[in-house]
């Protein structure tokens, strides 16, 4: 299992007319998540696109618990919580004061970009995150 966590503030351009984070924008501070946990092990998508790879989101599921609003202070912690053939398994904890706010698992895949096929997740990335 490998953990990152992020903080950050809710952005005024990420809420609706209600003044919550608008739903759709999880996903983004979800990829933010994965991109900074990654990138803490050396590896970043600019890399593994280099060398001929993609790692699109294959499954994301995200419950909501509690609203974040804007300007709260949001806990983000992301965990690889395993790697096997071809796919990548997040889950990530929302956290506003302490308090859960959101769970979230999205489920990422290794693809070929040549072939835009399925393939083993490379031995580079094994390697870097010695999982």
């Amino acid at each position: 299992m490998i953990k990152k966590i992020i903080n950050f503030r809710v952005l005024y351009s990420d809420t609706d007319k209600m003044g919550y984070m608008y739903y759709g924008d999880y996903a983004k501070y979800l990829e933010m998540g994965r991109v900074e946990l990654l990138r803490s092990y050396d590896l970043t998508y600019k890399e593994i696109e280099n060398r001929g790879y993609a790692l699109p989101v294959l499954e994301m599921n995200i419950k909501y618990i509690k609203p974040l609003e804007y300007d709260d202070k949001v806990t983000l912690n992301n965990i690889l919580i395993k790697i096997k053939n071809n796919r990548f398994y997040f889950y990530h904890e929302f956290h506003k004061n302490n308090n859960l706010v959101n769970i979230s698992k999205t489920t990422l895949v290794t693809v070929d970009l040549e072939s835009k096929k399925p393939v083993r997740i490379p031995d580079f990335i094994y390697d870097k995150l010695k999982f």
